[in-house]
């Protein structure tokens, strides 16, 4: 029989879901639409491969056996296709961790490759982009980047592309916010909070276990206005920001610098590992276009006398380019850092 693409990826959508609304959404069909798609597959197979009740939706056996040779079908009908007409479209870029504006960085080195078409596509976690690159939905992946568990990051590679100072951020009220920096040690008396569920925030988990912070709290991620307001209302808590990074204009919140050490947030990029053997891909430009920036800002600096990465981070530490494990000469911050309000 000959497969429809159409149907295969109408069905692979929806399993990965387990809800027609949602995988109707993503497709950008109605669901009357999706359930056809699917019905028609079905009956082409002579199986049915989703289980539809009261309780929502999951996969037959049939279904749990053809998920994953069907991905690879719409991966190298992908790849097909991208042979004959992908030299001329954007490079797709997931990107995660919006919290921390990850754009600031893409952006910036985008904008050092002339010629270089990105379409940068929100991520919701590294788990769901690491899939995304798995199954070909995605040309390459932008953010903070960690062992995922399992293995569900076999057959990717990342680099890491630049290294960010971060901040506290406090209430006004909170004992701490007057000063003008702060040792990470000196925090263990408040409450980490999270910007979405503590288990799917890697970095912080870590800076927690290194400096002694014992009491952390979750948050839903329903943006950074939202979570700066939780932080404003909430004078025993801290949390985490990049140390330029854009805040929502908000009174009576603090951002005070960290130092003794500066703990450093890693961004990296994130590709399939066969993604090399597409003659029409464009990720050696991207490659080049991070190492030129990370040079000219010198985004790779890092003094470990001064400075606090995660292990798996500093291990990820290669000679780069200019600047790799260099100390960093970057200015003094101005004592106003200490108190800017989270619309500086």
């Amino acid at each position: 029989m000959d497969l429809d693409l159409v149907q295969v990826r109408a069905f692979v959508v929806t399993a990965e879901e387990l809800h027609f609304g949602r995988a109707a959404g993503r497709l950008g069909i109605s669901q009357q639409g999706l359930s056809k798609r699917v019905a028609r597959l079905e009956a082409a197979l002579g199986e049915r491969l989703l289980e539809r009740d009261a309780r929502g939706v999951g996969l037959t056996g049939a279904g749990l056996r053809f998920l994953e040779p069907a991905r690879r079908v719409l991966t190298q009908g992908e790849r097909a296709v991208a042979s004959v007409r992908g030299a001329g479209r954007p490079l797709r870029i997931d990107v995660w961790g919006h919290l921390y504006a990850p754009m600031r960085t893409l952006a910036q080195a985008v904008d050092a490759a002339p010629g270089l078409e990105v379409e940068p596509v929100p991520g919701r976690d590294l788990p769901s982009v690491a899939a995304a690159l798995l199954r070909g939905e995605s040309d390459a992946g932008f953010g903070r980047v960690h062992a995922l568990p399992d293995g569900a990051d076999a057959g990717l590679r990342h680099r890491l592309v630049r290294l960010e100072p971060v901040d506290a951020l406090l209430s006004a009220d909170h004992p701490l916010a007057g000063r003008d920096t702060l040792s990470p040690v000196e925090l263990r008396g408040s409450v980490l909070r999270y910007p979405a569920a503590v288990d799917r925030l890697d970095f912080l988990t870590r800076f927690a276990a290194r400096f002694g912070i014992t009491d952390r709290v979750g948050s839903t991620n329903l943006g950074l206005e939202h979570f700066v307001e939780q932080v404003r209302a909430d004078p025993t808590c801290f949390s985490l920001v990049p140390a330029d990074g854009p805040l929502p204009r908000r009174p009576g919140v603090r951002t005070v610098p960290l130092a003794g050490p500066t703990p450093l947030y890693a961004w990296s990029l994130l590709w399939r590992a066969d993604a090399g053997t597409d003659p029409h891909h464009r990720l050696e430009e991207l490659l080049e276009a991070f190492t030129t920036e990370a040079a000219r800002s010198r985004w790779l600096e890092y003094d470990p006398a001064r400075d606090w990465l995660p292990d798996a981070d500093e291990a990820a530490l290669t000679p780069q380019g200019p600047g790799t494990r260099a100390p960093r000469s970057r200015a003094p911050r101005p004592v106003e850092r200490g108190s800017r309000t989270s619309a500086g």
